[in-house]
């Protein structure tokens, strides 16, 4: 996989892959190689998501007046 992908350009091969699949357009002697490539879309996607969520989850927490520390105990 290479490291410039997107999340759009992997989602948007994925559900390439399914609609082939679905479509029975896929040839049984590539079918192994469509699964594959479809499991490592779908890992790319999800460590993406969890990244995403991780770093808006920290943004909120900052913008959290509770969270941050009283400027006027400095």
């Amino acid at each position: 996989m290479t490291d410039k992908l997107t999340y759009d350009e992997a989602y948007t091969e994925l559900q390439q892959i399914a609609k082939e699949i679905e479509d029975e357009s896929v040839s049984i002697d590539v079918l192994g190689e469509k699964v594959k490539r479809a499991s490592e879309l779908i890992e790319f996607c999800q460590k993406k998501l969890r990244a995403t969520e991780s770093e808006v989850n920290k943004i909120i927490k900052q913008m959290d007046p509770k969270e941050r520390p009283d400027e006027s105990e400095e």
